[in-house]
């Protein structure tokens, strides 16, 4: 239960919160369950704080510093939360729902089964956050910082990936159907067996990427690089690769049936037994 104390000195106001909460370093006040729906809460300390279940939906968080805060299962839908210090935050369950986190820092933090549907993460930090089965769904995350991420199983299906930085991520399984990766940078990226099924990679740097057994029936993938990437097994059905540079890349047993492979470099490419636009097998 919600200590009323806390509530009263947060109905205060931010700066009267601030003040105990600097005075009260060593303190790691509880707010289980509370309810702060529609509250300003802007440039808020919320450092460490227990906030599990809390209510925050349509609340005022820009520029919060909610660093190493336990948000576990609260309910956060359409609040704003531009430049919100998420580092290190227990996020696991959490709903996101149509939230703005455009530049907030998510580094290290836990994102499981996150719901982020719909959210803008425009140029936010996401660097080292385990969002594993989270659900990103239609969110934006053009120009984000997603390397060395986790998000395996995660749900990236019509997301905004445009620039987006996955270089290092692994996203086992994921989900990316129909995604916007155009131009972005998944040099290294561990993405065997995602479905990225009429996803746009245009441009999209895919240098010694792993995509064994990853399906990109009707992708987009023109001038792709994809030096050194490991496509075994891959799914190209249909897939646009003109223009796209895979020299050196594995193409083992992929199959290009139906792809555009017009102006493609295929130099020092592993072609064993692959299935090319043709039908015909290598």
């Amino acid at each position: 239960m919600v200590n009323q104390e806390y509530l009263a000195l947060i109905n205060r106001g931010v700066i009267a919160w601030n003040e105990w909460k600097y005075k009260n370093i060593h303190l790691k006040p509880d707010l289980t369950d509370a309810n702060l729906r529609c509250i300003n809460l802007e440039s808020i300390n919320f450092q460490g704080v227990n906030l599990t279940g809390a209510n925050l939906s349509l609340a005022q968080l820009v520029n919060a510093n909610c660093r190493d805060a336990i948000l576990t299962s609260a309910q956060l839908i359409n609040a704003n939360l531009t430049a919100i210090n998420l580092q290190g935050a227990n996020l696991n369950n959490t709903n996101f729902i149509s939230a703005d986190l455009r530049l907030a820092n998510l580094i290290e933090a836990d994102l499981v089964n996150a719901n982020l549907v719909g959210t803008d993460l425009q140029n936010s930090k996401c660097r080292y956050v385990d969002g594993t089965s989270a659900n990103l769904s239609r969110s934006n995350l053009a120009k984000a910082d997603l390397m060395e991420a986790n998000f395996s199983y995660a749900n990236f299906s019509y997301a905004n990936l445009y620039e987006a930085e996955l270089i290092g991520g692994y996203f086992y399984q994921a989900n990316l159907y129909k995604a916007n990766l155009i131009k972005a940078h998944l040099s290294g990226v561990y993405l065997s067996n995602s479905s990225l099924k009429e996803a746009n990679l245009y441009r999209a740097d895919l240098r010694f990427a792993q995509l064994k057994k990853v399906n990109f029936q009707d992708a987009n993938l023109q001038e792709t690089y994809c030096r050194g990437t490991n496509l075994s097994q891959a799914i190209l059905i249909g897939a646009d690769l003109r223009g796209a540079n895979l020299r050196g890349a594995n193409l083992n047993k992929a199959n290009l049936t139906d792809a555009l492979i017009d102006n493609i470099n295929l130099v020092d490419a592993n072609l064993h037994e692959t299935i090319m636009p043709d039908g015909k097998i290598n």
